[in-house]
């Protein structure tokens, strides 16, 4: 996918599954990506923040691209993480993710190294002109310690490969700035779920998504409802969605969300050091939430 303007609704960051034994499960991958799509998710983002992203070695995370790409055979696009704070890095990785096959680079800003504005705008400028593929930056300020300021994001947006954004900086003022100044073919998308009827409200295009995981349908049906302009939907869709929502940060994710979808018996409880299993007061939250949703198995 070459031109992301048609790439709009949601967009699922997809866990990563692990064996007992502590590897990756592509089966369970498989499997949890065929769900995705039967049940009306519009794009898929492997090997995001979600997908543990920093404790899968180069060649696993190749290989969770590769699985993700395969299994979609090209029915909903494949918007690959590849982010870091190593420019070079970055860009090698993206070089073999282009190779296999996804159709655009979701890459984290800088993390750590707390790079100025400019040289945000830098590491963008050089991953955008090294790769064929188009590439939404990821700004959450939260787990980098840096934030990419309209300004440097509307510079980012006249290079041509940069396409998009998802935004998870938690400021809907700033969100608002960047739905009303970016360019009509740079399309943006939430990294809140919790946002993303304001988001897609004030002129974005959808969300990429935590809860898409456990409830694919209903966050795709919500996203179409905010595109549409069907509102009462929307809410009534918002309202019920929204305490899953929240319970998926209950701690770091994905630790929430791993649980959730072991208990719906969709993948082995296995996290990777640092993450360490869900504590039982939370895990009895997500468990009450679930029931609610009619998502546990009976």
């Amino acid at each position: 996918m070459a031109d992301l303007t048609a790439l709009v609704g949601c967009g699922t960051a997809l866990v990563t599954p692990f064996t007992s034994a502590g590897r990756v499960d592509e089966p369970a991958l498989a499997a949890l990506v065929d769900r995705q799509i039967r049940e009306g998710i519009h794009f898929l983002v492997p090997c995001g923040t979600t997908g543990e992203s920093p404790t899968l070695s180069h060649d696993e995370h190749l290989a969770v691209v590769e699985a993700t790409v395969r299994t979609a055979a090209g029915r909903v696009p494949v918007v690959a993480g590849a982010g870091g704070n190593d420019t070079a890095k970055v860009i090698a990785m993206a070089a073999e993710i282009e190779r296999i096959g996804a159709d655009a680079i979701l890459s984290a800003s800088p993390y750590y190294n707390k790079p100025t504005q400019e040289g945000i705008y830098r590491h963008y400028r050089a991953l955008a002109e090294s790769t064929g593929l188009p590439v939404i930056v990821y700004n959450v300020p939260g787990r980098t310690g840096s934030n990419v300021l309209p300004d440097t994001l509307l510079r980012l947006a006249e290079l041509p490969r940069i396409a998009g954004v998802k935004e998870a900086s938690g400021d809907m003022s700033q969100i608002g700035e960047i739905c009303t100044r970016a360019p009509e073919r740079f399309r943006i998308f939430s990294g809140d779920d919790s946002l993303t009827l304001p988001l897609i409200a004030s002129g974005g295009h959808g969300v990429i998504s935590v809860a898409s995981n456990e409830a694919p349908g209903p966050m795709a049906r919500l996203a179409v409802a905010c595109l549409e302009g069907d509102w009462e939907q929307a809410r009534r869709l918002n309202r019920t969605l929204y305490p899953l929502m929240k319970v998926n940060f209950v701690e770091s994710n994905p630790i929430p969300v791993k649980a959730a979808l072991a208990m719906m018996g969709l993948i082995e409880e296995v996290y990777r050091l640092p993450l360490c299993p869900i504590s039982d007061g939370a895990r009895a939250r997500v468990s009450a939430v679930l029931e609610s949703l009619g998502l546990l198995r009976e």
